[in-house]
């Protein structure tokens, strides 16, 4: 008899508490990933190891000729890995032609550059330690300095089995870019349901004016908030001397076209367009609220519309609300 009551009170106690402890969790926790799981290539599979070593390599500047520019350099963990600079700047001061992007959930881009013409992270990791206006730096005399340093000689055999070359090299700084993950603002929340009253009602508002209203979710649809794909948002009624994907390959269709960027962390990542010339989300907003300087390849997705300056408040803050900086919990 006793020992079918102290059953009995497990029970009670359990079925009170389990409910409440499960509620706890999912509080605490960093939040369903709206995002979902992202596909590893087949020759370079997450490790702690590797994430460690790829992080050195990120913020060390032997990476380029003179020893001044690291990748960190163009991509600064407290303004979401961008620069805040119209375009990067290189050894010796050059300056590239394009803004710096957000390196943050790039384990979900289909594209990389702003060409959308790379498709993995370790192709797109060669391209500027050898371009000439960013780190000016060839591979083989990149190896060499390296190959000097005891612990990178030591990880590249603990974790690849061979000497440090530049599958090392590459496969370890995009598998740190990879670990990169943002998804934990608080329209994620929201968007999740993990806490339906993450955003304020204004910020309710702008979402529904982002993706009900106007054409915002063609472009920029959620989670992600990119198309992965390049597209002419009449940004210029002619283009200069960066016509986007056209020099890529020579194909006078893709003049103007550069790839969709994602709205994630919007709020840390000005100035904005491929080339900065857009310095407040006033300035975008207007940009596409008059439709656009309506280039012959511009997109038809973009048409004009009007907003009174609530709705105007309400959008703005609305794309605050996909701020997330708790990544920055290992970069202080």
């Amino acid at each position: 008899m006793r020992l079918n009551r102290t059953y009995f009170l497990i029970f009670i106690f359990g079925a009170i508490l389990l409910p409440l402890f499960l509620l706890q969790c999912k509080t605490n926790s960093h939040q369903v990933s709206v995002l979902g799981k992202f596909e590893n290539p087949a020759d370079n599979p997450l490790t702690e190891e590797k994430i460690a070593l790829g992080r050195l390599l990120f913020f060390d500047k032997r990476l380029s000729r003179n020893e001044t520019v690291s990748c960190a350099t163009c991509h600064v963990p407290s303004f979401a890995f961008t620069d805040r600079k119209k375009v990067s700047e290189g050894v010796d001061g050059r300056k590239t032609q394009r803004n710096s992007p957000s390196l943050l959930n790039s384990a979900y881009l289909k594209t990389l550059m702003f060409d959308a013409h790379l498709t993995s992270l370790e192709i797109q990791v060669i391209a500027p330690i050898q371009e000439h206006v960013e780190m000016d730096m060839d591979m083989k005399t990149l190896l060499k300095r390296l190959r000097k340093d005891e612990h990178y000689t030591k990880e590249a055999k603990a974790i690849f089995n061979r000497d440090f070359d530049a599958f090392v090299l590459t496969r370890s700084i995009a598998a740190f870019e990879r670990s990169l993950i943002s998804e934990n603002s608080r329209f994620d929340q929201y968007y999740s349901g993990i806490k339906p009253n993450a955003l304020s009602k204004n910020e309710k508002a702008g979402w529904k004016l982002f993706s009900e209203k106007l054409y915002c979710t063609k472009c920029h649809p959620a989670p992600y908030f990119t198309t992965f794909i390049a597209e002419n948002n009449g940004l210029y009624s002619e283009y200069g001397e960066d016509k986007g994907r056209f020099r890529i390959f020579n194909d006078s269709n893709d003049i103007g076209f550069f790839k969709v960027p994602s709205l994630r962390n919007i709020e840390l990542t000005f100035p904005y367009m491929h080339d900065g010339s857009k310095s407040t989300l006033d300035e975008v907003i207007q940009h596409y609220s008059k439709g656009g300087e309506h280039h012959k390849l511009q997109s038809k997705n973009i048409i004009p519309f009007k907003l009174t300056a609530k709705e105007t408040s309400q959008l703005k803050a609305f794309l605050i609300a996909l701020t997330d900086t708790s990544y920055m919990k290992d970069f202080k």
